[in-house]
């Protein structure tokens, strides 16, 4: 995977943060996310996509306007972060989520505060593609399996990786500056499984 390459995604996450629209320069043509190489098999990923919509309109209802939650769901593992009023309203979202079909478990990391600012959501938006295009340059893991997701200058990583693989990416995003704290929400996997699942390198946005 090439610099240019990790380069652009850091250039496409700001993109997205101004304009909401996606986009990769690879070879002068411009191009959607990658995940080729995604160890999770396709019915997980689109059960993923479904639980993490599902479980934006679950919060928005709960929480409306007086909150910022984020939903993100990898592996059926679902992640809540972002900001809520109050540890009832914490609770009541992460029972909701339980809820939803084939939600494996639920990492509640609300934080009982205001709504994060534009500033900060764009600092944890630029700090995501940064912790990305480490992973993408650092040739010894898979960066397809990898899910990046920032809050508050704090970098949750969710994936299907090996213990090796935990702590390298880990450690790489340690190093980015901006990170406040790492946490990793993985599924770990044998090396052999790696072997099986990971034949070569892609990107995963």
């Amino acid at each position: 995977m090439s610099r240019a390459l990790a380069k652009g995604l850091v250039c496409a996450a700001i993109m997205t943060s101004l304009s909401g629209c996606v986009g990769l320069v690879v070879g002068g043509a411009v191009v959607g996310a990658v995940a080729t190489n995604d160890r999770r098999s396709l019915g997980t990923q689109t059960d993923d996509k479904t639980i993490a919509i599902k479980g934006e309109l679950r919060a928005s209802k709960l929480s409306g306007e007086i909150a910022h939650v984020n939903v993100n769901s990898f592996n059926r593992q679902l992640l809540l972060t972002g900001e809520v009023r109050d540890e009832a309203m914490k609770a009541e979202l992460e029972r909701d989520m339980k809820a939803i079909p084939g939600v494996i478990v639920v990492a509640n990391e609300l934080a009982i505060a205001g709504p994060a600012s534009y500033t900060s959501r764009s600092a944890d938006t630029l700090i995501t593609a940064k912790v990305k295009a480490s992973l993408v340059e650092m040739k010894t893991i898979s960066a397809s399996s990898f899910k990046v997701v920032t809050e508050r200058g704090i970098v949750y990583l969710l994936g299907r990786v090996s213990q090796r693989e935990g702590a390298l990416g880990a450690d790489i995003a340690r190093g980015v500056g901006g990170v406040q704290k790492v946490v990793k929400i993985f599924d770990y996997i044998s090396e052999d499984e790696v072997k099986a699942l990971s034949p070569t390198q892609s990107v995963a946005l």
